[in-house]
């Protein structure tokens, strides 16, 4: 191995929302440089085809962030099998769009649930292992942290949330020896964002957005920016190089946003909201269609 691909020998990372998209090349990625693989999720035939194509003793957990007590079971699991813990990536999220008067209650609130208070028992389920192994936490969050969106409110409020929630944390436990970063990442190829564009509004609105905000960035060249800043801990990790600059002027954003441009957008997307009737949206792309398979599926056993 050469001295790059060996940056990550022998650590032992955890990656939840592990199946497909940014947890699923990351897992890639970091096994490539040498690290050891444990990863998450609630699609297990895809967490199994993942973990096969990383070979190394790469292993997966099906486990939903939500549930406290099956977060906890997969730490200590981890743990066994691995003997320590060194790097938790907190990357398991969902989204829904549209207008919040239009939205599904139980898919907004399921946005909230997956990835605010799901990294809230990541972290509360792994922290031990990190503070014993001095590691380190990546929670991502997303350019939706650094500025709100209209049509945008749960994922927007969720990754608002898990920024604070971070940098809090980061607070309390750096004198233990454990670091804390926050991945931030523009619209990136994913099947989240491709199910997002799927709604016709969505993506007109995205596409009037300003450069470079309104383009949707490859998978790759940003999950290297996130492997890049895994190896050296970083405090704050950018998936798309220009993103760095939003934390200069996200103050000024909310004033922009909400005020006359917000309200020019959503007049003009008023006449296609009319013609869905209101119609309400549910969680996006594959990944959100398994949480409410899965969910469906505990409700009923």
């Amino acid at each position: 191995m050469s001295a790059s691909t060996a940056s990550m020998n022998g650590q032992v990372v955890v990656i939840t929302g592990a199946a497909r998209g940014v947890g699923a090349l990351l897992a890639r990625k970091l096994a490539a440089r040498g690290a050891q693989l444990a990863l998450v999720g609630l699609e297990p035939d895809e967490l199994k085809r993942v973990a096969a194509e990383i070979g190394g003793g790469a292993a997966y957990w099906t486990a939903d962030v939500t549930d406290r007590e099956a977060m906890a079971r997969t730490a200590a699991e981890v743990a066994e099998r691995f003997g320590r813990i060194d790097v938790v990536v907190a990357n398991a999220g969902v989204a829904t769009g549209g207008p919040f008067l239009d939205s599904d209650p139980d898919a907004f609130d399921r946005v909230i649930q997956v990835n605010l208070l799901g990294s809230v028992a990541t972290a509360r389920a792994f922290l031990p292992a990190l503070v014993a192994s001095r590691g380190y936490l990546l929670q991502i969050a997303s350019l939706a942290a650094l500025t709100p969106a209209p049509m945008m409110a749960a994922y927007c409020a969720s990754k608002s949330g898990v920024e604070a929630f971070a940098h809090s944390l980061r607070a309390e436990v750096g004198h233990k020896g454990v670091k804390v970063g926050v991945g931030y990442l523009s619209w990136t190829d994913t099947d989240m964002v491709r199910g997002a564009d799927e709604d016709d509004v969505l993506r007109a609105l995205r596409a009037r957005l300003p450069w470079p905000t309104n383009r949707t960035y490859p998978l790759e060249p940003a999950v290297d920016r996130i492997a890049a800043g895994i190896v050296r801990r970083s405090p704050h990790v950018y998936a798309q190089w220009w993103l760095r600059g939003m934390q200069s002027v996200r103050g000024a954003l909310p004033s922009v946003i909400g005020g006359a441009m917000g309200r020019r957008e959503m007049r003009k997307a008023e006449p296609a909201l009319a013609r869905n009737g209101g119609a309400p949206r549910g969680l996006v792309g594959r990944g959100g269609a398994a949480d409410e398979t899965a969910r469906s599926s505990r409700s009923v056993s």
